[in-house]
Formats: structure tokens, C-alpha cells, sequence
């Protein structure tokens, strides 16, 4: 034989060399693979495992910020928080501004009676001391509607809110002295006897009460403020 006729058979070993690199190669690389996928689970599991215990540990941590933002509060901006106050404190205007109104008209319609000539001047006198006082308390109580027509679009909402609250507790105040001086009035024409400054103490003795002191005992006992 020549050279030429044993060259394929010497180059066999080299293409068998070659087929065992290829799968040596092939699988090298699916292990690889398999090694790489294996990996990756494991990390996602810690990283489930770390985000699942992270959720545990914050969850008392946000009932405990909840708690907090309760006892603090509502969750509310400045303005949405002026807006509320405003919006209540309307609904308490009304309440009062009512009162006051019916109060002051029917004051107003006493002196044109034919009998208020015969009154006592110490009467008269009293008489005009509540008409002041109703008059007074009618402005103070319809002041906020004013002060908050002339402040609108200023965006000054919150200190609105302060001076309109003022004057409702100012009004609320001349309203208690309206009250009791038009009870007076009421107590002296009707029992001409020494008992009325008595029921008039006790009647305002019960609006002080109700008034002022129960919510203040109120405002002390279930509030940290």
C-alpha cells in the first residue's frame, strides 16, 4: 500500500478525537446550563423567602404606622383638612344663627306692644341691654360668611377657618348673655317677685353646662391634645 491509500484511515482517530471534544464540549455546556438554571431557582427561592419574611416583619410595623396615623389624625393635606373644618363649622353656624334670629325678631317686635310704655324703667333698661346683645350676636354669627366671601380664591382657607371660628365662639357667647338677659326680662314682667335672678341663674347654670363645660370635660378626657 502507498501513502496515499493509508491517509484516510490515519486521519479517523483525529475525527473521532474531534466527535469525542464535540460531545465533551456538549455536555460541559448542559451541565452548565443545568447548573445556571439550579442557581437561578435557588436565588428566586431566597428571594421569595426574603421578600415573604420582609412582608411579616412589615406587617406589624404598618398596623402599628396605622395605629399611629389614628391616633394622630386624618390622612389629609392642609387644605383638605381647612375644607372639612369649614364645612362642619358651617353646619354649626346654622344651628345657632337660627336661634339667634328668632330671638332678635321677636325682641325687635316687643316695643311697638302697647303695654312695653308701662314697663318699669329698670325694665326698659334691660330690654335694650338684649337688644344690643342679640344684635352683636347676629353679627359675630353671620360674620364668617362675610369674611369668607371678601377670602375666597386667596387661598388663605386655613386662616379663614381660625377667625371664622372666633367669632362663632364669640357669637356663641353673646348669644348665652342675649339669652339670659331676655329670660330676666321674660321672669320679671311675668312673677314681679324676687325668685326670677334665681331661675335665671339656674337656667344659665344648665346653658354653661351644656355649653362649655361638657365639652371641655369631653375635649380633656378623649383627647391627648
Amino acid at each position: 500500500m502507498t501513502e496515499t491509500d493509508r491517509q484516510p484511515g490515519a486521519d479517523r482517530p483525529e475525527g473521532r478525537n474531534g466527535a469525542e471534544g464535540e460531545r465533551a464540549d456538549r455536555l460541559q455546556r448542559t451541565e452548565g446550563e443545568r447548573a445556571d438554571r439550579l442557581q437561578g431557582t435557588e436565588g428566586e427561592r431566597a428571594d421569595r423567602l426574603q421578600g415573604t419574611e420582609g412582608e411579616r416583619a412589615d406587617r406589624p410595623q404598618g398596623a402599628e404606622g396605622e395605629r399611629a396615623d389614628r391616633s394622630q389624625g386624618r390622612n389629609e393635606t392642609e387644605d383638605e383638612r381647612a375644607d372639612r373644618q369649614w364645612g362642619e363649622l358651617v353646619q354649626e353656624i346654622r344651628v345657632a344663627q337660627t336661634g339667634v334670629q328668632i330671638l332678635l325678631g321677636f325682641l325687635l317686635t316687643v316695643v311697638f306692644q302697647p303695654t312695653f310704655h308701662d314697663l318699669p324703667e329698670t325694665d326698659k333698661i334691660l330690654y335694650v341691654i338684649t337688644i344690643v346683645l342679640g344684635s352683636t350676636a347676629t353679627g359675630a354669627l353671620i360674620g364668617p360668611v362675610s369674611f369668607h366671601r371678601i377670602v375666597s380664591g386667596r387661598r388663605i382657607k386655613p386662616q379663614a377657618v381660625v377667625w371664622a371660628s372666633r367669632l362663632t365662639f364669640l357669637g356663641l357667647v353673646l348669644l348665652l348673655a342675649t339669652l339670659s338677659c331676655a329670660l330676666l326680662l321674660v321672669m320679671r314682667v311675668v312673677t314681679h317677685n324676687a325668685y326670677a335672678p334665681w331661675l335665671v341663674a339656674g337656667v344659665v347654670t344648665w346653658y354653661l353646662l351644656c355649653w362649655y363645660f361638657l365639652p371641655m370635660w369631653a375635649r380633656r378626657k378623649h383627647t391627648t391634645d
